[in-house]
């Protein structure tokens, strides 16, 4: 057997369906750790309403030790809370990028079947600083931050996704308003062209976000990696989810440039909790993420292999028709799960 690789791993439960999918998440690493040279000892911490009600706050202060304390946060959708805990984790570890891929999964009914695409948004600027203050009584101004530093390091990443990305013709497209935000999105867009200079390899163009929506329902296909502002970002990440059947298959990376924090993209979804009916895909593909990250952050090419075989499962799952109910299939969450390690354990 040869060097033996171990992360911590922070869990927040969540909300609603969350502990349903964390515990899905759980076993199935448990069974990594269990079967292969990849070892996770998990840390389950509480955040969102339930943390909320039982210590008063939605991220309890012993819960943000053990996140720091973790190699990386895999974190269960949250319910009305969930701005007091993400948004507060993203700004604390300066998890400047965003990742959101779309693609399109078997027996997942998209507009599409053949879309593979990642949004890479920028996660710390925009309005989303909230920077909104009364003029008067009927008059409320609100502030966009824009900076040069955060525009170059978010280019850089949506270049390195690209490179890292299995494609032949290999495109960053950056999505922007500059015609109307002229001076924050042109500086936006010119740092991005900036970069791209740095990246002979990689194909370059620019799009006005209306345009790029539209072109997302139309020719999805024509993109590969789509790098934009916090707001655009938020809003086109959701319109190409849809366009490939919906958010329960979608995972999400938070990255900053020592952490990561890795979710599904949907909420806690309170009308279907505790019912064990939940798709954990999206989880699970967020553990996948996680893997990947580790595997980049520490050149360790097991891990990467162990994710790998994760999304291979799940597709294989997908092909077989085997899907939850809460997706039209007739599998359990726990059902789901147990097929998932079944496979897992037929690799070894």
């Amino acid at each position: 057997m040869g060097i033996m690789s171990k992360y911590k791993i922070s869990l927040i439960e969540g909300d609603g369906i969350g502990p349903e999918l964390a515990a899905s998440a759980k076993k199935i690493l448990e069974t990594i750790h269990d079967t292969t040279e990849t070892k996770f000892e998990i840390k389950q911490v509480s955040a969102g309403d339930n943390a909320l009600v039982k210590y008063g706050k939605a991220l309890p202060d012993f819960t943000v030790n053990d996140i720091k304390n973790s190699d990386a946060c895999l974190k269960s959708p949250v319910g009305e809370f969930a701005a007091d805990v993400i948004i507060v984790l993203r700004r604390m570890f300066d998890l400047y990028a965003n990742i959101r891929p779309a693609k399109s999964y078997p027996n997942i009914k998209g507009l599409y079947d053949d879309v593979d695409l990642v949004i890479v948004r920028e996660n710390t600027e925009d309005v989303y600083i909230g920077w909104e203050f009364n003029l008067d009584d009927d008059t409320i101004i609100a502030l966009r931050l824009a900076t040069k530093r955060a525009s170059e390091r978010i280019a850089q990443y949506a270049f390195k996704v690209a490179e890292f990305r299995n494609k032949n013709n290999k495109k960053v497209t950056a999505v922007h308003k500059a015609n109307v935000l002229r001076k924050s999105d042109r500086l936006f867009v010119n740092s991005c062209k900036n970069v791209a200079q740095k990246y002979p390899n990689v194909q370059f163009n620019d799009s006005y976000v209306d345009a790029c929506a539209m072109n997302l329902i139309r020719n999805p296909q024509d993109f590969d990696v789509i790098v934009t502002t916090n707001l655009f970002g938020d809003i086109l990440s959701d319109e190409a989810a849809q366009v490939v059947g919906g958010l329960g298959m979608g995972p999400t990376a938070n990255i900053g440039d020592n952490f990561a924090l890795f979710e599904p993209v949907h909420g806690a979804a309170f009308d279907i909790a505790g019912k064990d009916v939940a798709n954990p895909s999206s989880l699970i593909l967020s553990a996948k993420m996680m893997m990947e990250w580790l595997s980049s952050k520490n050149k360790d090419n097991k891990i990467l292999e162990e994710s790998k075989k994760l999304e291979s499962i799940i597709i294989s799952m997908l092909q077989e028709n085997k899907k939850t109910i809460d997706i039209g299939g007739k599998l359990s969450t726990t059902e789901f799960t147990e097929n998932v390690i079944k496979k897992l354990k037929e690799y070894y």
